[in-house]
């Protein structure tokens, strides 16, 4: 697994903390970074998902 695709996980995740924290206090702007950093965080898993299906078709 690419260390992208772990990466983009802890970003999602982090994204999500941050959005519900916005939503829980009010605070528009922490929830709109905790939605950029999730939408990051999937690119970026995305970007590990291509690196692996690109090195196991090359491994065979």
């Amino acid at each position: 697994m690419d260390k992208d695709r772990v990466e983009g996980v802890m970003h999602q995740g982090k994204g999500k903390i941050k959005e519900m924290a916005g939503k829980v206090t009010g605070d528009a702007k922490t929830e709109a970074e905790g939605k950029a950093e999730q939408a990051a965080g999937k690119v970026q898993n995305a970007v590990g998902g291509a690196k692996d299906a690109i090195r196991d078709a090359v491994k065979k």
